[in-house]
C-alpha cells in the first residue's frame, strides 16, 4: 500500500530537468562544507536554527529574483548555492580564522602557469649542457627526451587495457594541497567547527580526485610540450650567432648502424616536413675526428627540431588539450549526489521533488500499524519530508519473491530507494535470509539497501540482565551477514524512529556512494 504524505508533488519530468542542472566546482565546495558543519553541528552551537531558517528563507528570495530576472533557474543547486553563501559568511563573521579555510583560491592557476613557464626555462637551458658549437648526432639531452616521451605514451596506451594503479587519492591530495585550499585546519576554532572542516577536508579530497588528476594530466602534458619547445628555441636561438659543426663518435657503433638508427628516429619528420635526406657515406664522413669541418649543421637541427615537434610537442600539446576538456566538464558539472537526504529537506523548500518512493520488502516480518507509522517516519529521514512508502507484502520464512518487479521501472511511481526489510529477533542466515538478499543483488536493483529492526527483539528482552550486550551481539552479527552479502545494512526502530536517526541517514548515504 501507498501512504501518501499529503503534498502536491511538481510533475517527475520537471524534477529531472533540475536535477541536470550543472553545478561548479566552487559551488559545490561551498554546499558540501556547509553540510558538513551542519551534519557535525547537531546541537545548533555554531548555527541556531533561527540561522539556519533566516538562511533557507533569504535564499529562496535570493533564488527566486535570480529566475524571475532570467539569469538563472530556479533549481535546487541555486537554493543550496544561496543558502551556502549566507551561511558561510555568517560563520566567518563569527570566527574570522574560518574564511581563510572557505575562501576559494586561485593556487591551482598559479601552479598551472608557473609549472609550464619552468619547464620552457630549463627546456632551453639543458641543450647548452653540451658542446654549444657541435650537433651531436648521438645528443643526450635530444634523446633522452625522445625516449621519455614514448615511454610515456607506452605507459598511456598499456593503461587502456589495465586496471588503474591506486594513486588517485595521492594526485588529488597533493593537487589540494597545492591549488585548492588548505586541509590543514586554521587555530583558534572551536573544536567542533575544526571537526567539521576535517570531516569536509577529507570528503572533498574523495569527491574532486577525478577533476585533480585531470588537472594534474594538463598540467603534465603541457609542462612537457614546453621543455621540448624550450629544447628546439634553444638550438634555433644559438644558431643565430655560432656556426654548428655536425658530428658525432662512438664506441660501439659504426657509421651503418647510426645511420639506420637516424633513418628510423627522423624519416617521420623528414617525410612530413620534405627535409632532405642523408646516406650512410654522409653519416660516416661526420664521425669524429674530422679532417674538414662540415657545412650542413642546419640539415641536423631541423630534423632533430621537427622530430621533437612531431614526437613531443604535438602528441603532448594533443593530451593536454584532452585532459583540460575533462577538467572542464568536471569543474562546471561537478558529482554531487542531491538525493541525499540533507539536500532533499532543503531543496523541498523550492516543491522540488526527485524520486521520493520508499519501497519495502519485509521478509517473514508482519507490519503492523505502529511500525508502518515508523516506516513512513524513516522515509521521510531518508527521503525528505514529500516521502512516501510503498509496502510490499511479506515473503514468508522460507519462501522466494514472487512476481515482483525488482529492477524493471514502475509507471505508476518512481523508486528512490529499495529496502529488504527484517527483524532483529530473526538470526541471519544463509539459505533464507541471504537468499532473499540475493534475489535483489543479482539483478542489480538500484538503490539497494537493508533494514533491520530492532524494536521487537528490543521488547521481547525486556528489562532481562545482559539485555544491552545480547542486543550489540546481534546487531554485530547482522553487520557481518550484510557485509557478507556486500549490501548497505540500517538498524532501524520502527517503534522509535528517532532513536536511530542517525544509522539511517548514515546508512542512506553510504549506499548512494557505493559504485
Amino acid at each position: 500500500m501507498i501512504h501518501p504524505s499529503g503534498r502536491k508533488d511538481k510533475p517527475l519530468s520537471d524534477n529531472k530537468a533540475q536535477a541536470r542542472s550543472p553545478m561548479s566546482e566552487h559551488v559545490a565546495r561551498d554546499i558540501l562544507l556547509v553540510r558538513a558543519i551542519e551534519s557535525t553541528d547537531t546541537a545548533r552551537q555554531l548555527l541556531s536554527e533561527d540561522d539556519r531558517s533566516y538562511a533557507t528563507e533569504s535564499a529562496m528570495k535570493l533564488a527566486q529574483w535570480d529566475a524571475s530576472d532570467g539569469r538563472s533557474a530556479l533549481t535546487p543547486t541555486l537554493l543550496l548555492q544561496k543558502r551556502a553563501e549566507l551561511l558561510l559568511k555568517k560563520i566567518a563573521e563569527r570566527h574570522p580564522s574560518f574564511a581563510t579555510f572557505a575562501a576559494h583560491r586561485q593556487g591551482g592557476r598559479l601552479v598551472g602557469i608557473a609549472l609550464p613557464t619552468l619547464a620552457l626555462v630549463v627546456g632551453f637551458a639543458i641543450e647548452r649542457i653540451a658542446d654549444p658549437h657541435r650537433v651531436d648526432l648521438l645528443s643526450a639531452p635530444l634523446l633522452l627526451i625522445l625516449g621519455w616521451n614514448v615511454a610515456v605514451y607506452l605507459m598511456l596506451l598499456t593503461s587502456l587495457f589495465m586496471p588503474a594503479l591506486p594513486v588517485r587519492r595521492l594526485t588529488a591530495g597533493l593537487w589540494t594541497r597545492l591549488s585548492n585550499f588548505k586541509t590543514a585546519v586554521p587555530r583558534k576554532l572551536p573544536p567542533l567547527l575544526a571537526l567539521a572542516m576535517s570531516k569536509f577536508a577529507v570528503e572533498w579530497l574523495d569527491l574532486s580526485a577525478p577533476l585533480s588528476a585531470a588537472r594534474v594530466k594538463r598540467i603534465v602534458h603541457l609542462s612537457s610540450a614546453c621543455f621540448a619547445i624550450g629544447a628546439v628555441a634553444a638550438l634555433y636561438a644559438h644558431g643565430v650567432n655560432a656556426r654548428y659543426q655536425a658530428g658525432w663518435e662512438s664506441t660501439w657503433l659504426d657509421g651503418g648502424q647510426l645511420h639506420a638508427i637516424l633513418l628510423l628516429l627522423f624519416t617521420p619528420a623528414s617525410y612530413v616536413f620534405q627535409l632532405p635526406g642523408f646516406s650512410i657515406a654522409d653519416v660516416q664522413a661526420l664521425q669524429l675526428p674530422q679532417t674538414a669541418a662540415p657545412a650542413n649543421g642546419a640539415l641536423w637541427v631541423h630534423l632533430y627540431g621537427a622530430t621533437l615537434f612531431l614526437v613531443v610537442v604535438l602528441p603532448r600539446l594533443l593530451l593536454a588539450l584532452s585532459a583540460r576538456w575533462s577538467e572542464k566538464k568536471l569543474a562546471t558539472h561537478f558529482p554531487v549526489d542531491l538525493r541525499q537526504p540533507y539536500f532533499r529537506q532543503i531543496s523541498g523548500h523550492i516543491g522540488f521533488v526527485e524520486p521520493t518512493l520508499l519501497r519495502v520488502f519485509p521478509y517473514s516480518f508482519n507490519v503492523d500499524e505502529l511500525r508502518d507509522r515508523g516506516l513512513a517516519t524513516v522515509a521521510n529521514m531518508l527521503l525528505g519530508a514529500q516521502a512516501r512508502v510503498m509496502l510490499r507484502p511479506s515473503t514468508a520464512y522460507g519462501e522466494e519473491l514472487k512476481n515482483e518487479p525488482l529492477h524493471d521501472a514502475i509507471k505508476a511511481v518512481d523508486i528512490a530507494h529499495t529496502v529488504a526489510l527484517f527483524n532483529l529477533s530473526a538470526t541471519p542466515e544463509k539459505e533464507n535470509h541471504g537468499a532473499f538478499i540475493d534475489q535483489f543483488t543479482r539483478g542489480r536493483t538500484p538503490d539497494f539497501s537493508v533494514m533491520v529492526d530492532e524494536s521487537g527483539y528490543r521488547e521481547r528482552l525486556g528489562a532481562q540482565a545482559g539485555a544491552d550486550a545480547r542486543m550489540r551481539e546481534r546487531i554485530a552479527l547482522w553487520r557481518q551477514f550484510c557485509e557478507l552479502h556486500q549490501v548497505q545494512l540500517s538498524i532501524v526502530n520502527l517503534a522509535q524512529p528517532e532513536s536511530r536517526a542517525e544509522d539511517i541517514r548514515r546508512g542512506l548515504a553510504a549506499t548512494r556512494s557505493a559504485p
